[in-house]
């Protein structure tokens, strides 16, 4: 806990990991309250109700989360502001503008980051990356007698069609590499012109098909049976974008009975899978958890970018690369 707290200075209760650069920057308009050592942060971040009471033990007025659940417990609070490293998931958006407490989160997805990653996932499915290196850590790599070269055989990408479904600056960082890897590259977007594809149509004709676009009411689950069923047999599906996007009982369905070659996948549902759950046990899919922008350079740009927003918030000034669903 904070030692020394001026009474004339917010303090703010810090539970994400935040580079020492923003620490530091964050430390010189406020006091600076990180987690105690008694307290065990849980792996999947502190409950409403655990929360509450850290924020009341700590006397903060600033919040900075990242994957807590801030509810009700926590917004019945008199917050100044909560900023969340990451995404807003855990966070209710609508009681937080009906109690006027603004929510702050890096406006704008690291493109380059996921992008590269994406790639990533593309190679580590259709060149059975994981599989391969599972079995050599156990001794299995010639197990029946059958060599790797036959058993673990992937799909050459250079030639292939990339399909990709979003063209904004995830989608795009995307294209031009898949065009490095001498694929063709067609899109869908109905907001971007240079789109020509519509989604039926890019369905139908990619080899691989990459989600990238936003939650909203059109794109919640608008992937699903009807539309895994039009993709091409042996197709790959790769989603870095949202797990909200796609059915992923449709999707699992649609892997287990071979219609396509295979699967990776960054996001689930709050983020979380339950251990078990069948498309674990599918041999073509590769699961990573929210790794997207998981690096360096990403957490130290989004945590200063969210300390400066609470810098203009406590000077009475509009964010600028925040956004925000409560004016007060």
């Amino acid at each position: 806990m904070a030692v020394g707290h001026d009474l004339g200075r917010p303090r703010a209760l810090v539970l994400a990991e935040l580079p020492e650069r923003a620490l530091a920057r964050l430390r010189e308009i406020a006091d600076v309250v990180e987690e105690s050592e008694g307290v065990a942060r849980p792996v999947r971040g502190f409950s409403g109700e655990d929360l509450a009471d850290l924020i009341v033990a700590s006397e903060s007025t600033i919040l900075v989360v990242a994957g807590d659940e801030v509810t009700a417990p926590v917004l019945d609070l008199p917050l100044t502001v909560v900023a969340c490293v990451g995404t807003a998931a855990g966070v209710d958006l609508r009681l937080a503008e009906r109690r006027g407490i603004p929510v702050l989160w890096a406006p704008e997805r690291d493109a380059d980051a996921v992008a590269e990653l994406t790639i990533g996932l593309l190679f580590a499915v259709t060149r059975h990356i994981a599989a391969a290196d599972r079995e050599i850590r156990s001794g299995e790599v010639f197990r029946g007698g059958v060599a790797p070269g036959h058993r673990l055989r992937g799909r050459r990408m250079a030639g292939c069609t990339f399909g990709i479904v979003g063209l904004g600056r995830v989608g795009r960082a995307v294209r031009w590499r898949a065009e490095g890897l001498g694929m063709r590259v067609i899109a869908t977007d109905p907001f971007v012109p240079e789109a020509t594809h519509d989604l039926r149509d890019l369905l139908r004709e990619a080899d691989v098909v990459s989600v990238h676009v936003p939650v909203t009411e059109e794109t919640r689950t608008f992937i699903g049976p009807s539309e895994f069923s039009l993709m091409k047999r042996g197709a790959v599906y790769l989603n870095t974008s949202t797990a909200a996007v796609n059915d992923l009982t449709a999707l699992v369905d649609a892997l287990r009975w071979g219609h396509l070659g295979g699967a990776g996948l960054d996001h689930f549902e709050r983020e979380w899978l339950e251990p078990g759950h069948p498309i674990t046990r599918l041999r073509n899919v590769v699961l990573t958890p929210h790794l997207g922008e998981a690096t360096d350079e990403t957490e130290l740009s989004q945590a200063e970018l969210l300390v400066d927003d609470i810098a203009r918030l406590l000077r009475g000034e509009t964010p600028i690369y925040a956004r925000w669903p409560a004016m007060g």
